[in-house]
């Protein structure tokens, strides 16, 4: 996390200066490519690197089988997990994410996505944001302050093993286990800080809230199986229906593909409930208790699926402003969607053309960290849109580009005009009704000010060479 916005160079060499890489001329590579991916963002080297010099160096280096993802990521977890040691409350947001590259036929080592006839890669992320406020309608307002951890792999086979037994699946490694898995070697929270795991319906299974309850670690997360009742029969739906309304409110869903941006109106009940713990190949987990609070919408627009959401949490409920603050929490899940879009949309991590899938994982490794700098930067603009950008910090000559293009503010430069003022060189309109500027117009004007410097650039060297 930066409180402000750092110039390419600088945000490379705090990310990637302490890599280990086993030859420090690999980390000097590794930082100059950070940079430039950093200033041409898009996906491809060709695009970052126009000297073929430095284009041949960019592929020797991701030539280097020794040279993997956590090598390239390490120092930023670790920045990541010591900052979430700070007092606050922090949210890791884990979710997982395909990379599709079924249009690069020529790329060996890629495995199935999708319905099995895709060609990829998987990313599991757990995506650190510190909590900074809550808002009147309790919902979070938070700072990215960066990946806690993040896997990949490429999947061996089909998804689909109808033929496995129950048995069989439970006792073979699985993507699944990926879940929580994270927690462990964070040693859990100190007493000054409180973590939140918040996490959709795939981490519905035994093994990550134990995780979460073993390390200290609280937890929000989307039921999805309708389980046993441990101490009287029945099934946790029906449980639910006998709780307490606890009250109504709003909840504000973002648009998504076929779907308008809405607000829906939930009625929300909450209470703790006590479940049957699963079977195990070494034998039957032990009961356990969660609190439980739906969200369920009485009013849906015709032909709009209504909003439903059984959360199972270790949160206390039975407050009101407290149950409204652990929806708020699974509602601030859409912040991992938003990196995802960063990762794809804003520096192109699906544009690449390696022709082998290790290649293209440490690339992914590297601009995962760009599309955290291209969250945070507009989280700045959101968050602490009102204060000052550090002008040495951002870049004295990219400040005067956008001042001459653009006049400069009145009231001075802050992190949201400047955001906008980017984004305007990439085509973002900045009428009143616009909001905030999306992936691609951002990255788009972030590319064509970094032109624009480095022709600046030129002809300042060349003037003083006339000279």
């Amino acid at each position: 996390m930066t409180e402000s916005l750092l110039t390419p160079a600088q945000w490379a060499q705090s990310e990637f200066a302490l890599a280990e890489l086993g030859d420090q001329r690999l980390t000097r590579r590794l930082v100059l490519i950070g940079t430039r991916l950093a200033e041409q963002p898009g996906g491809t080297l060709p695009q970052a690197f126009p000297a073929m010099k430095e284009l041949k160096a960019a592929y020797r280096f991701f030539d280097q089988a020794k040279v993997g993802p956590g090598q390239v990521q390490t120092p930023h977890w670790e920045q990541t997990r010591a900052r979430c040691r700070e007092p606050g409350e922090y949210l890791l947001i884990e979710d997982t994410s395909e990379l599709d590259y079924s249009a690069h036929g020529g790329c060996a080592g890629l495995g199935s996505i999708g319905n099995g006839r895709g060609r990829g890669l998987f990313l599991h992320t757990t995506l650190a944001v510190r909590v900074e406020a809550w808002d009147l309608a309790q919902q979070p307002e938070g700072i990215v302050v960066g990946l806690v951890d993040q896997q990949g792999w490429c999947r061996v086979g089909s998804a689909s093993r109808e033929e496995e037994t129950w048995k069989e699946r439970i006792q073979r490694p699985r993507e699944s286990q990926r879940w929580a898995a994270v927690l462990p070697r964070l040693g859990g929270p100190p007493a000054q800080s409180q973590w939140v795991l918040v996490a959709d319906r795939e981490a519905d299974f035994y093994e990550p809230i134990a995780c979460c309850q073993q390390h200290g670690v609280d937890f929000v997360i989307r039921s999805y199986r309708n389980r046993r009742l441990a101490e009287a029969p029945g099934h946790l739906k029906e449980a639910v229906a006998a709780l307490p309304v606890a009250g109504t409110l709003a909840i504000a869903l973002r648009a998504r593909p076929g779907q308008a941006a809405r607000t829906a109106r939930v009625q929300v009940r909450s209470g703790p409930v006590r479940l049957q713990g699963p079977e195990r190949p070494a034998g039957d987990k032990p009961d356990f208790t969660v609190n439980v609070v739906e969200a369920r919408e009485t009013d849906a627009p015709t032909g709009v699926a209504p909003l439903h959401w059984v959360l199972l949490t270790s949160l206390p409920c039975q407050q009101w402003r407290a149950t409204q603050r652990i929806l708020g929490r699974y509602a601030a899940r859409w912040w991992i969607e938003e990196y995802h879009k960063a990762l794809k949309s804003g520096v192109g991590a699906e544009e690449s053309q390696l022709q082998a899938a290790y290649r293209i994982e440490t690339l992914v490794a590297v601009l995962a960290l760009v599309a955290v700098r291209l969250l945070n930067a507009k989280w700045l603009a959101r968050t602490r849109g009102d204060q000052p950008v550090d002008r040495e910090v951002f870049g004295p000559q990219a400040l005067t580009i956008l001042a001459a293009k653009f006049g400069a503010p009145a009231g001075g430069w802050t992190h949201q005009n400047t955001l906008v003022a980017v984004a305007r060189l990439g085509g973002f309109l900045a009428r009143k009704q616009d909001g905030l500027p999306g992936w691609q117009t951002i990255w788009r004007g972030w590319q064509r000010l970094m032109w624009m410097c480095e022709g600046l650039d030129t002809l300042n060297q060349t003037a003083k060479r006339c000279g």
